[in-house]
């Protein structure tokens, strides 16, 4: 097949979806495809009149990402300022591959924007959630009201307008410190800050501005943090996260040995049920498509999961989540690939 792999993008997880978008297409090109790997924002200048020269059947690609998020503005000066999410000749692209496979992270890539365009297209075959499913998963506020309307525990928490002199206050008095600010659309930590003392709220909220406005104020909750993978309806084994050092934030997600990652982890048969039975029921209620991962902490007060978010893109990295719990039951790398560009191919002959 002739498959694209989408990558890159304006988000803040943009190096996660280049490194993500790198080991995917390997992993295509080693299963016999042919693949096509684009950066959507940059984009496909010069497409040849016979677009298939683009799919190729050997390259090696790679990418590293760096401790720090991405920045941004300097992407889209080198860029004469552009905004557009889609490049020059993606949509091209799109058309004439096989299976589009979304290798996206965050921001457009994964809030349901990218799906809906390429839905007002006529383009069914990529990989992943639909529009919807994207676009209530990345809302953390609207995600968090679903899990608690589907009966799964998700910490207290208020949304605030991070830009209003009054922010911090109706934190104070909402939530309370500790507690934990995250901007309401960010994933891999952007923008995240655990917050102990009333003086660090203003730098968290400080920080989180950075990302958006629209800033997520969760009560704290101390604990053992664990995901889960849903692949084809299934709960994939979950996994426990152990940063070496301080909390799983960006540099600990993506830098090689700085997380010890124990999959399936150590929880008791009645535990596993629980948080798979959760993840299952989180998946459903937001929509969600052939694989995603959901996260939470065991509260080590109350003895029971709370679920923090929905991931409709999981990283596909060499440190990511998904790959390492699909590999416990078996599934690698290549195989875990092939499944989801046979679920875009099922989607695409069911619309």
């Amino acid at each position: 097949m002739n498959i694209l792999v989408l990558s890159g993008g304006i988000s803040p997880e943009r190096e996660v979806s280049l490194s993500s978008g790198s080991r995917i297409a390997n992993s295509l090109i080693e299963n016999g495809h042919k693949v096509a790997f684009a950066d959507v924002y940059i984009g496909v200048k010069n497409i040849p009149e016979n677009i298939g020269d683009l799919f190729l059947s050997s390259p090696d690609y790679s990418y590293s990402i760096s401790e720090k998020e991405p920045d941004l503005d300097a992407l889209i000066r080198s860029n004469g300022g552009r905004k557009a999410y889609i490049g020059e000749g993606i949509i091209e692209l799109c058309e004439y591959a096989d299976v589009v496979f979304l290798g996206l992270h965050g921001g457009a890539g994964e809030n349901g924007t990218i799906q809906a365009a390429l839905d007002a297209m006529g383009i069914a075959h990529y990989t992943g959630s639909g529009y919807s499913g994207c676009l209530l998963a990345m809302d953390k506020n609207l995600s968090k009201h679903l899990m608690r309307s589907a009966g799964v525990n998700t910490a207290d928490w208020i949304t605030v307008d991070a830009s209003k002199p009054e922010a911090a206050d109706t934190i104070i008095k909402g939530i309370g410190v500790p507690c934990v600010i995250k901007p309401c659309g960010c994933g891999s930590s952007c923008g995240v800050s655990i917050v102990n003392s009333d003086e660090e709220l203003i730098a968290a909220l400080e920080y989180a501005k950075k990302y958006e406005n629209s800033v997520l104020a969760e009560k704290k909750i101390i604990g053992r943090e664990f995901s889960v993978g849903i692949l084809d309806g299934k709960a994939l084994p979950p996994i426990e996260i152990l940063p070496l050092q301080g909390w799983y934030d960006y540099k600990n997600k993506y830098q090689s040995g700085l997380t010890k990652e124990v999959t399936p982890a150590d929880l008791t048969p009645e535990q596993t049920d629980a948080v798979s039975r959760a993840a299952l029921t989180v998946h459903k209620a937001l929509g969600l498509g052939s694989y995603s991962r959901i996260d939470f902490l065991l509260d080590e007060k109350t003895g029971k999961f709370v679920c923090l978010e929905a991931n409709a893109l999981p990283g596909m990295t060499p440190t990511s989540l998904l790959p390492q719990e699909a590999a416990a039951v078996g599934i690698d790398y290549h195989q875990l690939c092939e499944k989801i560009v046979i679920s875009a191919l099922e989607k695409r002959s069911e619309k």
